[in-house]
C-alpha cells in the first residue's frame, strides 16, 4: 500500500513537471526566447548554475531556469517521459555509456558533431573525451563537466607523519603501512553507490584494456586478470587499510576529523570538502594516483563526464544548440570551474584555485589516458550486479570468485540480449 502511494506521488510531481517542460520566462508558443529551462540531477548545484546563468546571458543573451532533482530514479522517469509530451526538454542532464545510446537510437537527442569538431579545433576540448559521447560514429551531448577521480588527503596528518603525496604504487602502499602503524585509518571505502571505486582504480591502473574490455562484453569478470585485482584488494582489506564500509558519517567528515587519511573521489568532492569547512592547501590536497603496475606506458586517469543533451525535437532546440556551443568556451568553462570549485574539461579555461589549476595543467600536458567511469562505462544491469557485490564483498571480505561469477551472470544475461 505503501509502495502504490510512493509511485502516485512520483507519478503526481512528474505530471506538474512535464507541463512545464520546455518553457521558459518569455516562452510564445515556441518562438524565440531568452532562457532556457534545463533539467537535471543535481540539485544541490543550483546557485552555480544560477551563478553561470549570469555570465551567459551577459555573453549570448540566454540565460538558465535550473529544475533540479534531488532523486536520481524519480529525474531518470520523468526524463523518459518527458519524450511523449509536446514539448521536449531543451537541456536536461543525462549518463553517457549505454544509458545515453538507448536515447540515441530512439532518435530522441539531438545531434552536437559540429559543435565537437569545432570545439576540438579551437582547442576547447580534449579529442579522448569525444569517444563517450559518441554514438554510431557520431556525437551527442556536451560535457557538463568532466570531473577526473583522484586521491584527497587530509594535509594535517600527511605532515604529522612525515607523508609526501606518491607518485608510485609502492610508495603509497607504504604510506597506508606508515599511517596504520600510527594508529590512522588510510582509505575511505563505502558499501553503497560508490562500491566501485577501488575496482576501478586497481584495475585501470593494472591493465586498462581489459577494463575496457569489461565495458564491451569482450571480457568476462571471472578472466584470471580481473581475479587477480581482486584478490588484491583484498590484500588491502585484510591488512585494514579501509575504513568501516558501513559507517553513515559523509565521507568530508571524515576527512575533516581525520577519520581516513585519504579518499578516493572524483575532483567534484572539492564542493563537499568546503561545505565542511575545509580549505584547499591548507586542510587538504590530492594528487594523482599512480598506476599499480608501474610498467604501463601511460598513466590511465578516470574521468567522469557527465552530459547536456538536447531532446532531438526540443521546443527550443535552435537557442538549446546556441547554450551548448558556448559552454564549450573558455568564458563559459572559466565561470562554471570558478562555480562549482572544480576542474575544467576546456584547458583554456581560467581556473582561480592554483591547486586545481596545477591539477588541470598536469592532465592536459600529461601522458594520461583517458578512462570512463565505471559507474558509466558498465551497462546498467551489469553495474547494478556489481555494485551490490562489490559493497557485500567490503563488508565481508572473502573469496571473490562468488561475486565475479554473479556479475558475470547479469553480464551474460545483457550481452546475450544485444544479439
Amino acid at each position: 500500500m505503501k509502495m502504490r502511494h510512493s509511485v502516485a506521488a512520483v507519478a503526481a510531481a512528474s505530471a506538474m513537471l512535464l507541463a512545464a517542460c520546455g518553457g521558459s520566462s518569455d516562452d510564445t508558443a515556441g518562438g524565440s526566447v531568452d532562457s532556457l529551462k534545463f533539467y537535471n540531477d543535481k540539485a544541490a548545484w543550483k546557485p552555480q548554475f544560477e551563478e553561470v546563468s549570469k555570465v551567459s546571458q551577459d555573453e549570448i543573451g540566454l540565460a538558465l531556469e535550473p529544475v533540479g532533482y534531488s532523486e536520481a530514479n524519480q529525474y531518470a522517469a520523468f526524463i523518459r517521459s518527458s519524450f511523449r509530451t509536446k514539448e521536449k526538454p531543451d537541456l536536461f542532464t543525462w549518463h553517457t555509456g549505454k544509458e545515453l545510446e538507448d536515447l540515441v537510437r530512439q532518435g530522441l537527442v539531438a545531434e552536437t558533431t559540429s559543435l565537437w569538431d569545432k570545439a576540438i579545433a579551437d582547442g576547447d576540448v580534449p579529442e579522448d573525451l569525444r569517444e563517450y559521447f559518441t554514438v554510431d560514429g557520431k556525437q551527442y551531448c556536451v560535457p557538463l563537466q568532466a570531473g577526473y577521480w583522484v586521491m584527497f588527503y587530509n594535509k594535517r596528518i600527511f605532515d604529522q607523519e612525515g607523508i609526501t603525496p606518491p607518485s608510485t604504487w609502492a610508495q603509497l602502499e607504504a604510506a597506508a603501512e606508515r599511517l596504520k602503524g600510527a594508529g590512522v585509518t588510510p582509505f575511505h571505502q563505502t558499501n553503497v553507490l560508490f562500491t566501485f571505486s577501488w575496482f576501478q582504480t586497481l584495475l585501470t591502473g593494472t591493465d586498462p584494456e581489459l577494463y575496457e574490455a569489461l565495458s564491451t562484453g569482450e571480457a568476462k569478470y571471472t578472466d584470471p586478470g580481473v581475479v587477480s585485482v581482486m584478490d588484491k584488494w583484498r590484500a588491502m582489506l585484510d591488512k585494514g587499510y579501509f575504513s568501516d564500509p558501513g559507517s553513515k558519517t559523509d565521507p568530508q567528515v571524515m576527512l575533516k576529523n581525520g577519520d581516513v587519511a585519504m579518499i578516493n573521489m572524483g575532483t567534484w568532492f572539492n564542493g563537499n570538502l568546503k561545505s565542511v569547512g575545509m580549505e584547499i592547501d591548507k586542510d587538504y590536497g590530492m594528487f594523482v594516483i599512480p598506476n599499480v603496475d608501474p610498467s604501463l606506458a601511460t598513466r590511465p586517469m578516470v574521468v567522469e563526464a557527465g552530459p547536456m543533451c538536447t531532446a532531438a525535437d526540443a521546443t527550443h532546440r535552435e537557442e538549446a544548440e546556441r547554450y551548448s556551443a558556448w559552454w564549450f568556451t573558455p568564458p563559459a568553462q572559466t565561470a562554471w570551474a570558478n562555480a562549482r570549485g572544480e576542474l575544467s574539461f576546456n584547458p583554456r579555461a581560467e581556473v582561480s584555485d592554483e591547486t586545481l589549476a596545477s591539477l588541470s595543467d598536469k592532465i592536459n600536458k600529461g601522458d594520461y589516458r583517458l578512462m570512463n567511469r565505471y559507474f558509466e562505462a558498465a551497462p546498467v544491469p551489469v553495474l547494478t550486479a556489481a555494485l551490490d557485490g562489490f559493497g557485500a564483498f567490503v563488508t565481508k571480505p572473502g573469496d571473490p570468485m562468488p561475486v565475479l561469477k554473479e556479475v558475470q551472470a547479469a553480464a551474460d544475461a545483457y550481452w546475450a540480449e544485444q544479439g
